[in-house]
């Protein structure tokens, strides 16, 4: 859709309060369009009140509804510790998951107030102009979707932050430059920051140029090892150090544990939908810690072919993510499959960090452990007796000798 297509017709706007969302918010009206403005309460950890946006978008004239979704975001990390979901260079797509809950979350009240077209301030180099459009079809296929830096005539007015805070002058808003700018942009919810852009698009900045919100840098972590104990019940996190928690809770604490002992940074160069690259420094610290402590118990209770599985499973369920698919029926029935597998996923996990490490303690109250020290151990035990592998590996003896006498083998 183009600006001059959006005549008579109310838009919702998604907004951070940002000089972005500012820009539209008052070009849109400039040009006559009844604009409503949406923001998602996704427990961003660089808002000290969420409130902020509704006061940065005020001068704009606009009204600003905020819809409350930190549980359904809590809930989405959840899905993605229980899968594994990490993408590309291993990190964790905490952008991307955000995309498909505030979509969701957003949809309803847009309609309710009687918006007929989506806004969204994706660029057009990116992976969320197809997340926000992509999840606004399936779900709503009737809402328009309007991107003002796909348009032509927007880009072309406001090619660089210089002519926008020019434009909004003109309109008398004030805009907080801050001083000195951060080189990198930021995007941050419940499940971590990702950091991007400007000095980060040249692989020979280091990742020390980015200032973490949610963690610390391993040096400045604190020099003792910190204890934490994880419980899980069947794939989710029900406890940390003996309190009971539920998804929000969860992540809240293991956001502040993690992140002052340095745990969860990560610097990647992604594959993008669009088949380009991007480079981005990632925090993700009570994600990182949850993950790590629920990899624990199902590598005690997956057998290998179940263990084969999952890992199909988990890469399958992050590329969902990653593409905007994840109310697909293909990451629906990944959930299926990996509820099951999780279902054996209960016990006690006890990790130390350290200065950005994880280290294993201990493993408890796991009823549904496949693991029997008497049955591995290398000394003297009643467990499997290793005379009986004579007859297994004979058998296997028959396979190999057949590929080797048939040439199928290079050595």
């Amino acid at each position: 859709m183009k600006l001059h297509q959006l005549e008579g017709k109310r838009v919702g706007l998604c907004v951070s309060g940002g000089l972005d969302s500012k820009t539209v918010a008052s070009r849109l009206m400039q040009a006559g369009v009844d604009v409503v403005c949406f923001t998602a309460d996704l427990a961003q950890p660089d808002e000290e009140s969420i409130e902020g946006v509704r006061e940065k978008m005020r001068p704009t004239g606009a009204e600003t509804v905020i819809v409350d979704l930190r549980q359904d975001m809590a809930r989405a990390c959840f899905r993605m510790i229980r899968t594994q979901a990490v993408y590309d260079g291993g990190y964790w797509n905490t952008t991307g998951i955000a995309r498909a809950v505030t979509v969701r979350g957003l949809l309803g009240p847009m309609q309710a107030r009687g918006c007929t077209v989506l806004a969204h301030g994706a660029t057009g180099r990116g992976n969320d102009q197809l997340r926000f459009e992509r999840y606004t079809n399936v779900l709503a296929p009737k809402m328009g979707v309007y991107a003002p830096w796909r348009d032509p005539a927007l880009l072309e007015q406001f090619p660089g932050r210089k002519q926008m805070i020019s434009y909004l002058a003109q309109q008398g808003i004030e805009v907080e430059t801050g001083g000195e700018r951060k080189r990198y942009s930021t995007d941050a919810n419940l499940a971590g920051l990702s950091h991007e852009a400007e000095d980060l698009e040249d692989l020979e900045t280091t990742m020390t140029i980015v200032e973490p919100l949610m963690c610390v840098w391993p040096k400045d972590a604190p020099d003792t090892t910190e204890t934490v104990s994880l419980r899980f019940e069947k794939g989710d996190c029900v406890a940390i150090d003996g309190q009971a928690m539920d998804p929000l809770q969860c992540m809240l604490t293991a956001n502040r544990v993690a992140g002052r002992n340095g745990v969860g940074l990560n610097n990647a160069l992604e594959n993008r939908i669009i088949g380009t690259k991007s480079r981005g420094v990632y925090e993700a610290p009570g994600l990182t810690l949850l993950g790590y402590a629920l990899r624990v118990v199902y590598q005690a209770v997956m057998d290998r072919r179940s263990t084969q599985l999952f890992h199909t499973l988990s890469q399958n369920y992050a590329q969902q993510i990653y593409d905007g698919r994840l109310y697909d029926p293909q990451a629906r029935a990944i959930l299926a499959a990996v509820d099951v597998l999780a279902d054996f996923a209960t016990g006690t996990v006890e990790l130390g960090l350290y200065k950005g490490n994880i280290f294993f303690k201990a493993l408890r109250d796991c009823p549904h452990s496949l693991y029997n020290p008497a049955d591995a151990s290398m000394e003297a035990s009643d467990g499997l007796n290793p005379v009986s592998s004579q007859g297994f590996v004979e058998v296997l003896e028959v396979e190999a000798k057949a590929l080797a006498r048939s040439g199928q083998i290079v050595g």
